[in-house]
């Protein structure tokens, strides 16, 4: 099945949220229950400065009735980093142990998910171009869990588009699991942008 990737606005993801939120806790193999504590969190973000988001959808066989698409199908969104986000507020705690700072000027990759029946399409790939694409920032960071051997699509995608370590194993309140933090200097080399 083909997909159609395109931006959304503020409004058109909150009207997505419970697909957007299907799609996250499917790509992440959380228990459904999870779609009710996230949901606040997201909603919210899509209120603070320089929030973007592009989400993929099916493509239909047909147009029906005007629908030019089908079911969300992937979802990544994100916005300027700055004190007072809990994000922020966590790595900057992580890189004062390690006697440096987070760049002033950066936006961070809240979310990236993908289906599990639509990965390994390059959905991934569109979507991160997609999303990068036309910010103003000088980089962008993001943080994804540890895997063994980086072995996973997450991993494949951060590392093909260039983004290097900022922290690895590190521990962000609340979750047992090791994180690492990437970033990657922008703009997009104009190979790098969405064709």
């Amino acid at each position: 099945m083909d997909t159609v990737i395109t931006r959304l606005d503020a409004g058109e993801f909150r009207d997505r949220l419970p697909e957007a939120l299907g799609v996250y806790v499917d790509a992440m193999a959380y228990p459904p229950q999870v779609i009710r504590s996230r949901a606040p969190a997201w909603i919210e973000h899509s209120h603070r400065d320089g929030w973007s988001g592009v989400a993929a959808f099916e493509a239909p066989r047909r147009r029906l009735l005007g629908h030019a698409r089908g079911p969300l199908v992937a979802i990544c969104y994100g916005y300027r980093g700055a004190p007072g986000q809990w994000w922020y507020e966590q790595v900057a705690r992580g890189l004062r142990e390690q006697d440096t700072e987070l760049p002033a000027d950066y936006v961070e990759l809240t979310e990236l998910h993908v289906s599990p029946r639509y990965q390994g399409r390059g959905i991934g790939t569109g979507l991160l171009r997609s999303f990068l694409s036309g910010r103003t920032e000088e980089s962008v960071l993001l943080s994804t869990p540890e895997v063994d051997d980086e072995a996973n699509g997450a991993w494949r995608l951060y590392r093909s588009m260039g983004f290097t370590d900022v922290l690895r194993s590190y521990r962000f309140e609340g979750d047992a699991r090791p994180f690492a933090v990437l970033s990657r200097p922008l703009p997009l080399t104009p190979l790098e942008r969405p064709s």
